[in-house]
């Protein structure tokens, strides 16, 4: 069982020598690589080695007690920790995303709704914020477009985490966030009291590592500047800061104007604009990934949730998984990880019952 173990243990061992060489280390980029593969090989080594270990103490058991019934005690519990060890080594073994070290940039979008919609998209921010902040990572707010009530028509934002492990990558816990989310509970602006349901989108984004990765043509971009609007400082409607580039062959537009620095925005719409290509060149290449990125939003439509907050009752439910609890109050402040940790499990299940029915 888990011959192909051995390879990956072989590679392990490549790696890590490959991490000793002062070479890796002067490219910051191969070193990010390396290092994630290492970290990934690391955690099916290390299951492996548990697995092993503990299939030798059930055999050793299993002899011993055939001379002494007072190992035989020992028996159920090594078969117990036996099933549980190969279980988790046999899940380290699907091929993972590999985009799952990455960081992202997250769009949210206003829906159905109105103010209401835009209000909400200012809570989802604030959320993803919160949840960035208790896993460590750091949150950069790229563009946002203000509705007159406070919320966001529109909001960019760019999430970094610092851990190699591609298990424990920002895309890895977020890829499962893209779609629309429905809202019912009483608006700001509703007299009555009446509670109204509103959707408000979100896009996900994996994040390119070395802008390099992804080879754009500067002849490929029609670049326009423009003066910004609403919110930014003195600098609003006096210098043209702003900046639009629209990537010809793809017709994917981006707009910044978050900075008073016409050169900090453009830098930030190639990065998004980056991402956006990264997506749609993997949706090219897999099929797989294709259904996945384009079910996350295809349209504002309230059929098309993928979750649903209702304030009223306290209540988050995840349509695709079937989570359900009664503690939105705490999810809003941040406390996503058991929701995400269903999306995570659900995936898994749905990659082993692949991996089984090719086998």
């Amino acid at each position: 069982m888990f011959e192909s173990v051995q390879t990956l243990i072989d590679e392990h061992r490549r790696v890590q020598e490959e991490l000793s060489d002062p070479a890796v280390h002067a490219d910051a980029a191969r070193a990010k690589r390396v290092n994630r593969r290492y970290a990934e090989l690391s955690r099916i080594v290390a299951a492996y080695e548990a697995w092993a270990a503990t299939s030798e103490d059930l055999d050793a058991a299993r002899e011993l007690a055939r001379e002494d019934e007072a190992f035989a005690a020992e028996v159920p519990s090594l078969e117990e920790d036996l099933q549980s060890a190969q279980e988790k080594l046999r899940r380290l073994l699907i091929p993972r995303d590999p985009d799952d070290a990455r960081d992202v940039i997250m769009e949210i979008k206003a829906g159905e709704g109105g103010a209401e919609s835009a209000l909400f998209a200012a809570d989802l921010l604030r959320m993803y914020i919160q949840y960035a902040a208790s896993k460590g990572w750091k949150t950069e707010l790229l563009e946002r477009n203000e509705s007159d009530l406070g919320g966001y028509k529109d909001v960019q934002v760019a999430i970094k985490g610092s851990s190699t492990d591609p298990a424990q990558g920002v895309w890895a816990h977020l890829k499962y966030e893209g779609g629309v989310h429905r809202v019912q509970r009483v608006p700001a602006t509703e007299s009555q009291g009446r509670i109204h349901t509103s959707t408000t989108g979100v896009l996900v984004f994996p994040e390119v590592d070395e802008p390099d990765e992804i080879a754009i043509n500067q002849n490929d971009l029609k670049i326009d500047v423009f003066r910004s609007s609403g919110p930014g400082g003195q600098s609003v409607n006096t210098t043209d800061s702003a900046v639009r580039i629209t990537h010809l062959p793809s017709g994917i537009v981006v707009s910044m104007q978050n900075e008073k620095s016409q050169l900090q925005n453009r830098e930030a719409a190639m990065r998004v604009l980056r991402a956006r290509l990264l997506a749609k060149q993997q949706e090219e290449l897999d099929a797989a990934a294709s259904d996945a990125r384009k079910s996350q939003i295809r349209g504002m439509d309230r059929s098309e949730r993928i979750r649903t907050y209702n304030f009223p009752e306290n209540r988050i439910a995840d349509h695709r998984t079937g989570f359900k609890a009664y503690n939105l109050d705490q999810v809003m402040d941040g406390a996503l990880e058991p929701i995400i940790e269903s999306a995570i499990q659900a995936d898994e299940e749905a990659r082993l019952a692949a991996v089984g029915s090719d086998s």
